[in-house]
């Protein structure tokens, strides 16, 4: 039954097979392994309008009280990004154009063909959906989450750069003049000690932070599925990379296989998470002995340390040691060469002098 239900799992964590390449999808920093975040235009029924009752030009209305939710997609995964995803619109639409109209749910209960197919309607113009909605995305890298955990001093932890993601894209579309008076996010860690921060950095809002809140709040459940598309989408352009094209007789493009010589021809990586058979069978057919794998690895997780560290698959690098027996004093680098009992300070600048001098 529990193998079951994480088969069951799997496959939904997996992208469809024509995933909507949506606009959030930036092939050239995801091939660096940047981090990056993307804006959908705001919706202009949502912008601020002139005062007509004002003679300064300057003055505005602000636009229709909007509600704004966040989730994210990929925090588990050893592949792949982690996806901070934020949708927002008017507060009266919320629950009958994304849950009754076109039924969004929490992006892992929804199949991958499903979320796809939404996305797409988002980001399809003259489509209610994208004439009453905007969304933005925070693209975390697997190369700057692993960075950032294995910093020698001063970690920045999942948990940190979560909240962090979350506060810069909720500040962005407030920066963009969109009129958010609600806010729902999903939570991470403790509800209460996230939300009262939240309150405190968003004080002319109300702010909902709760367990589940991408199968309670319409706007969340929107959230998670701009959040995994992107993700998925952004795997599946990863993977690519990976695989050499070539046209066939009729002048399509084909696979051909693996691009680097020491990349195994295979399928795909599956969805990514160390759980999947596909994923962890990619993982160790190739790897590099010395680096390991691309910037779409998640050198921090426990999979790739392991991996990293099994005989027979990493070359064994010896270390120099060097000599410490001794630890060297700040002074010793103003007395070289003097002898042990010469007289430290005197000897900084120039040579010794005696106390007859003075």
């Amino acid at each position: 039954m529990a193998d079951s239900q994480m088969e069951d799992d799997i496959a939904l964590e997996t992208p469809a097979s024509e995933v909507f390449i949506a606009p959030s999808i930036n092939p050239s920093l995801l091939f660096t392994g940047a981090s990056y975040t993307h804006y959908s235009p705001v919706p202009p029924s949502l912008l601020p309008t002139p005062d007509s009752t004002s003679q300064d030009s300057e003055n505005t209305n602000p636009g229709p009280e909007c509600v704004l939710g966040v989730d994210e997609a990929g925090r588990g995964p050893v592949l792949g990004p982690m996806v901070y995803g934020l949708f927002y619109l008017p507060i009266p639409l919320s629950d009958p154009l994304l849950r009754q109209t076109h039924h969004f749910d929490d992006s892992k209960v929804l199949t991958p063909t499903v979320r796809s197919n939404l996305m797409e309607k988002l980001c399809t113009p003259a489509t209610d959906l994208h004439t009453q909605c905007g969304w933005a995305v925070d693209v975390m890298s697997a190369r700057d989450i692993g960075a950032n955990m294995m910093k020698p001093a001063g970690t920045y932890n999942l948990n940190a750069q979560a909240m962090d993601a979350t506060i810069a894209l909720i500040q962005g579309v407030y920066k963009r003049g969109v009129n958010v008076k609600e806010i729902y996010i999903d939570t991470i860690g403790n509800p209460e000690t996230y939300q009262r921060k939240l309150e405190r950095i968003f004080p002319t809002a109300k702010v909902t932070v709760a367990k589940k809140a991408d199968s309670l709040y319409p706007c969340v459940s929107a959230a998670s599925v701009c959040a995994k598309v992107t993700r998925d989408a952004a795997l599946e352009v990863l993977y690519e990379s990976y695989i050499v094209k070539t046209k066939d007789a009729d002048g399509d493009e084909e696979m051909t296989g693996p691009k680097e010589a020491n990349v195994a021809e295979e399928e795909s990586w599956g969805s990514g998470y160390p759980s999947d058979v596909r994923c962890t069978s990619w993982l160790k057919r190739n790897m590099h002995p010395v680096f390991g794998w691309g910037s779409e690895c998640r050198f921090s997780w426990g999979t790739a340390k392991d991996m990293m560290d099994l005989k027979g698959l990493a070359a064994k690098v010896d270390w120099p040691v060097e000599d410490d027996d001794e630890t060297s004093r700040l002074t010793d680098y103003f007395s070289a060469g003097q002898e042990k009992d010469a007289d430290e300070l005197g000897s900084w600048f120039g040579k010794p002098v005696s106390v007859d001098v003075f």
